[in-house]
């Protein structure tokens, strides 16, 4: 059980260290980090929707991870806003990471989302 935890803790912390040594695209000033995707609501109970900003790109694919690492979504060639039915897709009570990926699979963007179903 202790191995368990470990690795979930790992797991969590490694992404977030992740998240923070992708490039990120900036402002015009060059002080600020522009979000590519906005993840909502958060927490989510029955849908989760993905607004996607300027420069987005339908080459970019999507993923959203459980706390294992398991990947429970994938999504390709999006549209610019995309709705997930959490209840289709089986996703249960918990935090789930998302990842928006270019082309080449690098990790453009990642954050979190809370299901409370």
């Amino acid at each position: 059980m202790l191995k368990k935890i470990i690795f979930i803790l790992s797991f969590i912390v490694g992404i977030n260290f992740t998240s923070f040594a992708q490039n990120r695209i900036t402002s015009s000033d060059g002080s600020t980090p522009v979000k590519m995707v906005n993840a909502f609501p958060n927490p989510a109970t029955t849908v989760v929707n993905f607004e996607f900003q300027r420069d987005y790109s339908r080459s970019y694919s999507i993923q959203i991870l459980n706390s294992i690492g398991k990947v429970m979504y994938s999504g390709k060639n999006m549209p610019s806003f995309l709705s997930i039915d959490l209840k289709a897709e089986k996703f249960y009570r918990g935090i789930y990471i998302y990842q928006l990926l270019d082309r080449n699979g690098v990790v453009i963007e990642s954050g979190k989302i809370l299901v409370v179903n």
